[in-house]
């Protein structure tokens, strides 16, 4: 068995080797840029909202800025995470800083759960209060022009974070996107207070928005926490590991099993038990099992694969292995 260990501490380093000379590397910069354009948006769109908010006493106007505020933490929260996550692997972090990218993820997830809670506290002091708004049209134009940019920047985001499979962009872009609904909720709020002169729907607009941001920040925490907790792929990408494998079509490999999968930031790890026919030599082992890495790698964009190879010995004492060993002689 010691030929299998030393085969597999190899296959792992060779693969260590290609996943990170391919790639991720070269999508840093395009992250960095995606990143960048949010602070400069978010910036540029606080000074506009908190002015036409002093401007016309609009507590809605006033939220939405402070809501962009947290937008704005959070893009430079984005902005060094994906730098962070793409450095490489040190002793300290042997399987590298791609998490990060999940933990920037969460941590935009609760700012937005913050916003709310900003946004509904205040909705509710006007509420109780009262206050007047003046100055309507400044303000429409602005959360207009707000929702207008904040829409064509979160689809920016979105774009590049399924290019480079980012979850800290796509956070991002999820914010930015959250702000555009809101922008649009309060936009109607402030037309219905100039048509009906009830001020009140002001305050009740900035409610619901504070509800929809709630909504948007419990989803972005959910799926960041699954990957923190390393949950499994979903059943997609298993499955195209196990196509890669029975569509490689090596006479010499008769199974599979412990097929385990996770990921980190933009990376996939996946590693499985192969087993070899009687006869197949330790150097023939080694290069099918190079091959089944690179056919997986095709399937899965960034992943990491490690591979333990088994004699066929291994698989008529596993029933699991056994299974797996008919699909394939079937196949």
């Amino acid at each position: 068995m010691s030929a299998p260990r030393l085969s597999r501490a190899r296959l792992s380093g060779a693969a260590g080797a290609t996943a990170g000379a391919v790639g991720p590397a070269a999508q840093v910069p395009r992250k960095e840029r995606a990143a960048a354009l949010s602070i400069l948006s978010n910036t540029l769109l606080i000074a506009l909202k908190l002015a036409a908010g002093v401007v016309t006493g609009s507590i809605a106007i006033i939220t939405e800025a402070a809501h962009s505020g947290i937008d704005l933490v959070a893009s430079v929260v984005a902005y060094f995470s994906v730098r962070k996550a793409e450095e490489p692997a040190d002793e300290s972090h042997p399987y590298g800083h791609q998490k990060v990218e999940n933990l920037a993820a969460a941590i935009e997830g609760m700012l937005i759960l913050v916003g709310a809670g900003i946004i509904f506290y205040e909705s509710v002091r006007r509420l109780t209060e009262g206050a007047e708004i003046e100055s309507l049209g400044i303000g429409i134009a602005v959360v207009g022009f707000s929702a207008v940019a904040n829409i064509v920047v979160s689809s920016y985001l979105y774009h590049q974070a399924r290019a480079t499979d980012s979850p800290a962009l796509e956070g991002d872009a999820a914010h930015l996107r959250t702000d555009a609904l809101t922008s649009l909720g309060v936009l109607l709020g402030l037309v219905l207070v100039e048509v009906t002169g009830l001020t009140e729907l002001d305050a009740v607009t900035a409610l619901v928005v504070a509800v929809a941001i709630v909504v948007a920040g419990l989803r972005i925490i959910t799926r960041s926490s699954r990957v923190l907790v390393d949950e499994a792929l979903p059943p997609d990408e298993l499955e195209a590991v196990r196509d890669a494998i029975e569509r490689h079509g090596a006479p010499e490999v008769i199974g599979f099993h412990k097929l385990r999968a996770r990921r980190a930031g933009s990376r996939r790890y996946v590693d499985l038990h192969v087993q070899f026919a009687d006869g197949t030599t330790l150097r023939r082992a080694h290069e099918i099992s190079h091959e089944l890495q690179g056919a997986i790698r095709s399937r899965l964009r960034g992943a990491d694969v490690l591979i333990h190879l088994e004699p066929q010995e291994a698989a008529d004492k596993q029933p699991e292995a056994a299974d797996a060993s008919r699909s394939l002689k079937e196949g």
